[in-house]
């Protein structure tokens, strides 16, 4: 049988690990990547260690952390899931470590490591990368297909769109008859001003709860104080599972921050047992919660407590001021900052066009799509890589096996 043709365009995780699954002996391959490198988002990712994925292995349970493409992400993980992802970089000796908090990453700790296994593992198989190579144009022809870059026309039988979310794929897309999802941010931090937060930034609280109550959205995690306001999981989950409903308030709206992520009555009961324990003690000096020293005397100077005041003598009154800025804090968001450099959208193509089984589209023939051209993303913690790595193994699956 000829060796078929297969132009995957975008050269990150989903485009090379399509690329590292095909068999080289049915296929000639060529990566179109439009920057310089390839991989920027594997490089950038887990602060430069690169969050390979997570460990979740029941794949009803992983797909609870995908505010979109839940329901289509249930098959495609029955089929690879992050205990396969583990699998195949340890056959390439790549192992993989669970963190306290399950992310998983490189032993070594760096993302060149991944880097360098999938552009070696593409590299052996005498695949093409071509980079700053811009798609301009991807024709229909009969059985076949033309695209046309800033430099050359390639002819392609099949093609793998991987280009991630930026404008000018999406419209390439659509121009093609596939429906768009208009992308708005996902996995933000909030911009906030407020006295509670004012030079406080890297102060962290372990297990925070914020609502939005226009919204009736409550997440908990651990939240930071930054430069901006507030960031960290708690935060970063909200704003993945409202991305939309934040998008249409134009990140203009109030929240309710618990920093103790107790009820309010659990913490009046801690509070008074601790002063029945130390009625001798300050109020400044003693330490009843789990918050810093500075974020302590800053919730006393709001509530508007000597911190020389005795614990004994404070009153139900004061009390109540100082439960609500710890437990029911009310601040003004007012815009958004994106997460690192780890820009990830709500939005892509239209989920009903893609069949699921193969990853192919159900508008045009010959034609995969994966990755976060997509409308799929997921919260923080390795999900949207292993998304990607799904996906793309599925594509490889399905090519595999047409030309065998």
């Amino acid at each position: 049988m000829a060796k078929k043709k297969i132009i995957i365009i975008g050269g990150g995780a989903a485009g090379f690990f399509s690329a590292a699954n095909l068999d080289e002996s049915k296929f000639y391959v060529t990566i179109l990547e439009q920057n310089s490198d390839v991989l920027q988002k594997v490089k950038i990712s887990g602060g430069g260690r690169c969050n390979v994925s997570h460990a979740c292995f029941d794949p009803k349970e992983l797909v609870q952390y995908y505010p979109r493409g839940n329901k289509e992400l249930v098959s495609v993980f029955h089929k690879f899931q992050p205990g396969d992802t583990m699998e195949w970089f340890e056959q390439r000796n790549v192992p993989l470590k669970i963190e306290a908090d399950q992310r998983m990453f490189p032993e070594s700790n760096s993302s060149q490591t991944i880097i360098n296994t999938l552009t070696k593992e593409v590299q052996d198989k005498n695949f093409d990368v071509v980079t700053k190579s811009v798609v301009l144009k991807i024709e229909p022809q009969e059985n076949q297909y033309l695209i046309t870059t800033n430099t050359t026309t390639y002819v392609a039988d099949e093609v793998v769109y991987t280009t991630g979310s930026s404008p000018k794929s999406l419209n390439l897309i659509q121009e093609m008859g596939h429906t768009i999802v208009k992308p708005v941010p996902s996995l933000f931090t909030f911009n906030i001003k407020n006295d509670t937060l004012k030079d406080l930034m890297g102060t962290s609280f372990p297990n925070a709860e914020v609502s939005i109550p226009k919204l009736k959205m409550e997440e908990s995690g651990p939240m930071l104080i930054t430069h901006w306001g507030l960031s960290g999981p708690a935060i970063l989950k909200i704003s993945a599972w409202k991305a939309r409903a934040l998008a249409e308030l134009q990140y203009k709206f109030e929240i309710v921050v618990n920093f103790l992520g107790i009820d309010k009555e659990d913490a009046a009961e801690l509070f008074k047992s601790y002063r029945s324990e130390n009625p001798k003690k300050t109020i400044g000096s003693s330490k009843i919660f789990d918050v810093t020293t500075r974020f302590w005397h800053r919730i006393l100077w709001l509530s508007k407590i000597d911190l020389e005041k005795n614990i004994s003598n404070i009153s139900g009154q004061e009390l109540e001021k100082i439960l609500i800025h710890l437990c029911e804090n009310k601040m003004q968001v007012s815009g958004k900052s994106t997460y690192k450099d780890e820009f990830v959208t709500a939005g892509g193509v239209e989920l009903k066009e893609i069949d699921f089984k193969t990853m192919k589209s159900k508008i045009l023939p010959n034609f995969y799509l994966a990755g976060e051209v997509l409308n799929i993303d997921a919260v923080t913690g390795g999900f949207n890589f292993q998304a990607c790595w799904s996906e793309a193994w599925l594509i490889a699956q399905d090519l595999n096996s047409q030309q065998s």
